[in-house]
């Protein structure tokens, strides 16, 4: 998406609002059910599913891209950048700081100001995702995968497994 742009300003719209509202969020007293429900209904633009549990903080800068199966549970701190969209799958569990991450921009440092890159996550159902743990751009993860705390997920992760690691290594140089 070319940064200067309509789909761009509007999104950047959208951005602003969201902030607004999960601010608004993450302030709310612990207990109060019916102003947490209605600002998620704002900010996902829909009712979560059924069981859907969400501790604040919680952050995501789009809402709307965001597709939560029941049964789903949000630990606290987590960051969804959900513009190119990600979808968690019913009886997933994430623990807290955990961040996903759908959106980027390109490599080359003459080309990084022009426009947004993305793709979408998609995550199955019964899911474990552990605290820290970071998910990028196009990332699948099989049903039953668990993705150890602290992973940094760059590839995608095959059903029934278990995947650990964030070590940055040098991929290339310009």
């Amino acid at each position: 998406m070319r940064i200067k742009s309509a789909e761009f300003q509007a999104m950047a719209e959208r951005v602003l609002r969201v902030t607004e509202l999960t601010s608004r969020l993450n302030v709310l007293p612990f207990e109060d059910e019916a102003g947490k429900a209605d600002l998620l209904e704002q900010i996902l633009g829909k009712k979560p599913p059924p069981r859907v549990t969400i501790y604040p903080p919680f952050y995501t800068d789009h809402g709307l891209h965001l597709d939560l199966g029941e049964r789903v549970f949000i630990n606290q701190n987590c960051t969804f950048l959900d513009y190119a969209g990600i979808r968690i799958g019913e009886r997933t569990m994430i623990g807290p700081k955990v961040t996903f991450i759908t959106s980027g921009h390109p490599v080359d440092p003459e080309e990084r100001r022009l426009y947004l890159t993305g793709a979408p996550i998609d995550v199955a159902e019964n899911v474990w995702i552990g605290a820290g743990a970071t998910i990028l751009p196009g990332v699948t993860i099989g049903r039953d995968a668990v993705i150890a705390a602290g992973a940094v997920v760059a590839d995608d992760v095959p059903p029934a497994s278990l995947v650990v690691g964030g070590k940055a290594t040098v991929h290339r140089q310009w």
